[in-house]
């Protein structure tokens, strides 16, 4: 059975940091691209960031952008969400979510999920 479970989240400042993981088990997803996703309160899941499976391309919400980096370790099938420089705007439930191939920043595109990781970023 296909499992990505999250981890790494919790309560921050402003202005601190948090990396995320997300580890996938139950078949071999090092060759899936992966991305992460937030959901907000009372608000629509959104795009945060993807990445290709081997790495060699990601792509970023405006959002984060400059304050967030994606990356992967297929030996490790996990990736990882570092995050910077978080406001309180950031607070939300964040999913991993993985799709065989491309780059999607739709939600619906992604094909397996996570159960989420709790941030909160207090001001």
């Amino acid at each position: 059975q296909v499992q990505l479970v999250e981890s790494g989240g919790g309560l921050v400042q402003a202005g601190g940091s948090l990396k995320l993981s997300c580890a996938a088990s139950g078949r071999p997803f090092s060759t899936y691209s992966k991305g992460w996703f937030r959901q907000a309160p009372g608000k629509e899941r959104e795009f945060v960031a993807a990445i290709t499976w081997t790495g060699g391309s990601t792509s970023y919400a405006d959002s984060a952008k400059g304050r967030f980096t994606i990356s992967r370790d297929n030996a490790k099938n996990t990736v990882y969400l570092q995050m910077n420089s978080l406001k309180p705007e950031d607070t939300a439930v964040y999913y991993c979510a993985a799709v065989f191939r491309g780059l999607p920043t739709m939600d619906r595109d992604y094909t397996h999920w996570g159960q989420g990781t709790q941030v909160t970023v207090s001001s």
